[in-house]
């Protein structure tokens, strides 16, 4: 299996499984002498880890990042940075009825038809909990860029829509509920709207919104190696992420060029951000800030009618602990995805200059 890495001078390859005996990952690149808070990288990962609230998966995981290399004293020591999660709370038995049987709208048909051959408890490596890898990645990449600051949100479930910019926001609040929506009422609503599709045996997607601020002008490689398309890469490996857009995004169609050119201000600066803050693929200073798309969880409490190995029509009805939305846990994840890709440009653009 290739596609296991991530990144070019700030590295990620991850390796595990759902149900194996751990996921983990080898950082390579990070540099020498950048003081590490436990502590700090602890919070991220119980932002994501499962059971921290009734409308997430009831799956009890501790979810603690065990550091064998790269760190001494406290501090990165330039080496590749190892460390594994361990996994304590499989029910394998979950998934035994789904051994010969394709679930729709996963990977177990064509992980099957490319490999002849695939873990089926909990969806082995196309499980999101490989995702745990990222998180703590991603932590230490945070640690690493001096000043960035990420701050992702949950701006929609199904069709409820917080309509307010980020900046008319108070981002503080988005962990003051476990939907992770910065404003109390629209969080309020959202919940018992997860709670009923949860009741129903159903799924429901929703829209994570992401804000990067305080980044300094010139990351971002032109062509190929775009800031843009660097972020869009990294969203669309979220497991259930189904689109990804920038800026005014797809809004922007709306408006005239006369209207959606940002004009500059004396000091460099924009009078406005339809950009989004890259532009020729290079940030310009003012905030990037994106928007990620989740599909409605593929597994279903409720019996619906599929395929086995044989092509027959089979009935099946999912079993185990499943969000029923994802992207209360998915903000830390895309929080981390934004944080390896300017940790990455941050690097290079360093390297640019030796």
């Amino acid at each position: 299996m290739a596609g296991n890495s991530f990144g070019t001078a700030f590295k990620l390859m991850t390796f595990g499984e759902s149900h194996g005996e751990s996921l983990g990952g080898i950082i390579d690149g990070c540099p020498a002498g950048v003081t590490l808070d436990m502590e700090a990288i602890q919070k991220e990962l119980d932002r994501r880890k499962p059971g921290q609230s009734a409308i997430v998966t009831q799956r009890k995981e501790a979810d603690r990042a065990e550091f064998f290399s790269g760190i001494f004293e406290g501090k990165t020591t330039g080496t590749p940075i190892g460390f594994l999660v361990r996994n304590s709370n499989q029910k394998s038995k979950d998934y035994a009825h789904i051994k010969d049987t394709y679930r729709p709208s996963h990977a177990d048909f064509t992980y099957d038809k490319k490999y002849g051959f695939r873990d089926y408890r909990g969806g082995g490596r196309s499980s999101a909990r490989e995702t745990v890898c990222r998180v703590v990645a991603g932590a230490i990449a945070r640690q690493m860029i001096p000043g960035m600051q990420f701050n992702a949100y949950v701006s929609q479930v199904g069709s409820l829509t917080l309509e307010k910019p980020y900046k008319e926001l108070d981002l503080s609040l988005t962990e003051s509920n476990p939907v992770r929506c910065p404003d109390p009422q629209m969080a309020a609503v959202m919940e018992r709207q997860i709670r009923e599709v949860r009741k129903a045996g159903d799924t429901i997607g929703g829209v994570i919104t992401c804000v990067i601020q305080n980044i300094p002008p010139g990351l971002g490689e032109p062509v190929f190696d775009k800031l843009h398309a660097r972020l869009g890469q990294a969203m669309l490996s979220i497991n259930a992420v189904k689109g990804f857009e920038y800026g005014s995004g797809f809004d922007g169609v709306k408006l005239r060029g006369s209207q959606h050119n940002d004009a500059f201000a004396p000091d460099g600066t924009t009078l406005t951000n339809h950009s989004g803050g890259i532009q020729g693929g290079i940030s310009n200073g003012m905030d990037i800030y994106f928007r990620v798309a989740f599909k409605p969880v593929a597994t279903l409490l409720q019996e619906y009618q599929t395929i086995d190995k044989e092509g027959k029509a089979v009935n099946l009805k999912g079993k185990g602990r499943h969000d029923p939305c994802v992207v209360p846990r998915a903000v830390p994840i895309v929080e981390a995805m934004a944080a390896l890709v300017m940790a990455d440009f941050y690097l290079l653009g360093r390297l640019s200059k030796i």
